[in-house]
């Protein structure tokens, strides 16, 4: 079963000031999460990414449909003992310390010294923050709100864990941090619903993705199977290369780029690719490697949205 269930979910909000009207935010979402996976959910500014976080945290209700987490309806109080989350752009109290809003969330979940503490100097430790435990929140810097926003929705050790943008405002450094964190929930068997538009950590990271877009669901599915496409070219590496073998080679391939002491080489065809490698090492040259060349998820994700405007 899975543990997160979304059925035909709609979400319409009513606009305008003398004459109202209802705008569809959410179209019929259909969506089912595994337990243990890390799922990336996907899709530009306004396609209902945060619109479906929100109902599944109970903070505003669907116009039709229903949703389920760890078998509880969404407006289970239990339910959300199990959870955390991780809003889009998260506001604490300024003039808490970053400890004291820890101890603070921790206790309203229940959790007691000592337990609390080392929990605390964990999470504040793992996630870069522990020189930054007795600072102020108003002092932080974006990144690290978003990082001791993610500290608090770890709080609990939950089963579930929802995060909107969780990458938002972060460094390189604060992202391979909070890919560190997200792999270790994973790890300790935790299910993460994430959103996000920064695509290369959703390669990263994710079992499985889906793409919305204007409130509809445009793909789903192992992230490996979306990626199954034709791979468009073959690079080629080589080292040790003279000019008269390099000369030899231009008519073999697509594609020379000289490299420092390296030369890459595209290949359209696999054809291409044996004769390559063949004519190198027939003539002194080293290998250092051969790599398919394929859509990228950016690529797939964008191909995915235009193709709804299109419709």
């Amino acid at each position: 079963m899975a543990i997160i269930e979304m059925e035909n979910l709609t979400k319409d909000f009513q606009v305008g000031f003398w004459k109202k009207h209802p705008v569809r935010a959410l179209d019929h979402l259909t969506l089912g999460v595994e337990s243990g996976e890390v799922f990336g959910f996907l899709g530009p500014n306004g396609a209902g990414k945060t619109t479906t976080l929100k109902i599944l945290m109970g903070l505003i209700r669907p116009t039709e449909g229903w949703a389920h987490v760890l078998g509880e309806p969404v407006t289970s109080v239990s339910m959300r003992r199990r959870i955390g989350y991780l809003p889009e752009n998260p506001y604490f109290y300024d003039y808490l310390t970053a400890e004291e809003l820890l101890r603070y969330v921790g206790a309203l979940f229940g959790m007691r010294q000592p337990a609390l503490g080392n929990r605390v100097r964990s999470l504040l430790e793992e996630l870069g923050l522990g020189d930054a435990r007795k600072l102020q929140l108003r002092r932080f810097s974006k990144g690290m709100i978003q990082r001791i926003g993610l500290a608090q929705a770890m709080i609990n050790d939950p089963e579930v864990i929802f995060l909107d943008e969780p990458m938002s405002g972060l460094d390189p450094l604060g992202r391979r941090e909070v890919r560190q964190a997200i792999l270790g929930l994973k790890n300790r068997g935790a299910t993460v619903f994430f959103s996000s538009h920064i695509l290369p950590d959703v390669e990263a990271l994710c079992d499985r993705v889906a793409i919305l877009n204007r409130g509809r669901l445009r793909q789903a599915g192992a992230l490996h199977d979306i990626l199954k496409v034709k791979i468009e070219a073959h690079e080629i590496v080589l080292a040790g290369i003279s000019e008269e073998v390099t000369a030899g080679l231009r008519p073999l391939c697509d594609e020379v780029t000289p490299m420092g002491e390296r030369l890459q080489l595209r290949a359209g065809r696999p054809q291409q690719v044996e004769e390559i490698i063949s004519f190198a090492l027939a003539h002194g040259a080293s290998l250092v490697s051969v790599n398919p060349i394929r859509p990228s998820l950016e690529d797939y994700f964008f191909h995915e949205v235009a193709g709804a405007g299109r419709e």
